[in-house]
């Protein structure tokens, strides 16, 4: 049987790979304005951001936000504890939890999403 992979060593590529696409789960708990497109977001895992959202406004999605009346009713959605916004808008919660590690990757998506607007 030489030649022959095992079940466990067949599957191991994939149990690596889907290992690397996992990542924490975190619910968010409580959300405050606290300055123009600024909030501090609290998890549950008892920590806290404070994210300045203006470079990430743009694109279909997240550039009504601008509209600093529509920022500032974001809400928690109970079932998914995430933050949302009346238009539709939301944002992964462990991408909110490390903003510092993920906020200049974001904020080149939206500069992107300007350039190359989906309705073109």
């Amino acid at each position: 049987m030489t030649g022959m992979k095992t079940y466990a060593q067949a599957i191991a590529p994939a149990n690596r790979t889907f290992a690397m696409m996992k990542h924490p789960i975190y619910k968010i708990r409580s959300v405050a304005v606290v300055g123009p497109y600024t909030l501090r977001v609290g998890f549950d895992n008892a920590t806290e951001q404070t994210i300045d959202f203006r470079l990430v406004l743009a694109g279909e999605l997240y550039r009504p936000l601008l509209e600093l009346e529509l920022f500032n009713r974001v809400k928690i959605d109970p079932e998914v504890h995430t933050l949302v916004w009346p238009n539709g808008a939301d944002f992964d919660p462990a991408m909110l939890h490390d903003w510092p590690e993920n906020a200049a990757a974001l904020a080149e998506r939206a500069r992107e999403w300007e350039a190359h607007p989906a309705n073109a």
